[in-house]
């Protein structure tokens, strides 16, 4: 692949570029505004948590968990639940619960929070969160302060999933069907939840509006008002945030040499804990013979691509990890051989698998990057005899054809995805199970491997803290070798914030968070 191809990608950025929308509101002291749902952790236009896979930056400003990751993602820690405590067999999650109030006034009780754990396990309420929580055999409520929660085998992942469990008011949402709760306009008219900052309005396509919770239990919030804007993409974003129109955004990595050095503004940067990918899709036959998914990666050139696209600020990923604790010795680089790919496609006879039909490459990355990239690859994928048309599509839309338990394979024959990586390493279970296939899980690609099922389901059972690593590096040794997705690298992300915005804490987590952020300490001066 030469350079120049990729050059070619880069110059698309160009015509991506769009214009800031108006700001609703003329600028205050005490209000900071956000392009907090722009980029990969944004979940622009949708309030239900219970939906979300994304969007948790903002939407953990007025809905709260029990628990949630603290701002390092090292280590799970209290918001709702003052402890909790797991039992020597890992079976039984206790938790107890801090006294405080809803935004309407009503206490917050532990029959809340059973309320919310069966709207979470529930896939009839549009809960993303049901296959995470199969393993929960039952949730009680002893008393108000009290929350078990009990579990049919030990899942390693019980509270990372807890952190995305955003409480809910029973006395609010019960009288609502499951089956119609997750479109119902309470989300965006009336939600209440338990944060420091509570839900004023809502102008569709334009912002979101939360003012400060005076009864909030950890004392009134430094700022009045919270807003987040909405964007047609990362370059309005920016603009608005140069224009001085909002406080905060996420940029792309591209983006970021022209902030660093300027004394008004702040760049933030991480580990996005996020494996980009491409799935092939298991039920499309093309992609049956392994030869051909080691082709896709062999004719890569991965290295290339991080260096001119991503400006170094990623890491190649040969399994769905990059943490060195995770990867075992001796696993297949896939170093960039594009005549190894052309040798493996022949010896399995590609000419009459496809040829150079074309491959719909499906995609809910819609940023200048993105593009990039799927230009690149496009190319370096044509010169091997693969031909890919890469197809870029909003999140609803993308989830409306890869979660459909009915799919049209043509629609997705492969797919450019990421999937958390951590900080719980058990995340990916829910994509590449044979047990998370829709409609029961978000396993797109439909990948169907007994030994990466025995890999997974080994890790997650495993009670012993000490052993877990080594039960991963197997999860990764059978992801090198069976090639369920082409993995790509795992990317540095980027968020850049006013310099007259003080204790402003974010994080570049996978789908914006949780993590403790603080908002209530969040504060601008002049």
């Amino acid at each position: 692949m030469k350079l120049r191809m990729i050059a070619s990608a880069l110059a698309l950025s160009a015509a991506l570029i769009g214009s800031a929308s108006l700001a609703p509101v003329t600028a205050q002291a005490a209000t900071l505004s956000g392009g907090f749902d722009v980029g990969p952790g944004g979940f622009q236009g949708n309030f239900n948590p219970l939906a979300a896979t994304s969007g948790f930056t903002w939407l953990s400003i007025y809905f709260e968990p029990l628990v949630t990751y603290d701002e390092k993602l090292q280590k799970v820690v209290g918001v709702l639940a003052n402890s909790y405590e797991v039992s020597a067999d890992q079976l039984t999650y206790t938790f107890k619960l801090k006294d405080a109030k809803w935004h309407d006034g009503k206490p917050f009780t532990a029959k809340d929070a059973k309320f919310t754990m069966s709207l979470a396990m529930d896939a009839k309420s549009g809960s993303v969160l049901a296959a995470r929580l199969k393993a929960v055999s039952s949730v009680e409520a002893p008393d108000d302060r009290t929350l078990v929660v009990k579990l049919s085998a030990p899942s390693a992942s019980t509270l990372d999933t807890m952190t995305k469990v955003m409480m809910l008011p029973e006395h609010a949402l019960a009288s609502i069907p499951a089956d119609q709760l997750a479109k119902n306009a309470w989300w965006s008219t009336a939600p209440i939840g338990t944060g420091p900052f509570k839900f004023t309005k809502y102008v569709t396509d334009q912002y979101v509006e939360l003012a400060a919770n005076t009864d909030y239990r950890d004392g009134k919030p430094a700022l009045e008002r919270v807003i987040n804007r909405y964007f047609a993409n990362p370059a309005a974003a920016i603009a608005a945030l140069r224009a001085g129109e909002i406080q905060f955004t996420y940029v792309d990595s591209n983006d970021v040499s022209t902030f660093k050095d300027d004394e008004a503004f702040k760049v933030i940067e991480g580990d996005s804990f996020v494996v980009n990918y491409l799935g092939f899709n298991h039920e499309s036959p093309i992609w049956k013979d392994v030869r051909v998914r080691k082709a896709v990666m062999y004719a890569i050139n991965r290295d290339a691509i991080i260096k001119s696209l991503y400006a170094g600020a990623a890491k190649p990923a040969n399994c769905a990890y990059v943490a060195e604790r995770l990867i075992p010795q001796g696993i297949d680089p896939y170093a960039y051989d594009p005549e190894k790919a052309k040798q493996l496609l022949d010896e399995a006879g590609w000419a009459q698998i496809n040829g150079d039909k074309p491959i719909t490459l499906l995609t809910y990355y819609t940023t200048p990057l993105a593009t990039n990239v799927l230009a690149a690859v496009q190319a370096m994928l044509a010169q091997v005899g693969i031909n890919v048309v890469p197809r870029a599509v909003d999140t609803p839309t993308y989830n409306s054809i890869v979660l459909n338990p009915q799919p049209d394979i043509g629609q997705f024959q492969m797919v450019y995805a990421g999937l958390q990586n951590g900080p719980d390493a058990g995340s990916i279970n829910v994509g590449l199970n044979e047990k998370q296939i829709p409609p029961a899980g978000p396993n797109v690609v439909r990948a169907r491997m007994p030994e990466l099922n025995k890999a997974l389901d080994t890790a997650l059972a495993e009670i012993d803290a000490t052993k877990r690593d080594s039960r991963y590096q197997e999860v990764c040794k059978v992801m090198n070798t069976d090639l369920p997705w082409a993995t790509l690298w795992v990317a540095n992300r980027y968020g850049v914030v006013s310099a007259k915005v003080k204790d402003f804490i974010w994080t570049p987590a996978p789908g914006g968070g949780p993590y403790q952020a603080h908002p209530e300490k969040w504060s601008i001066g002049e």
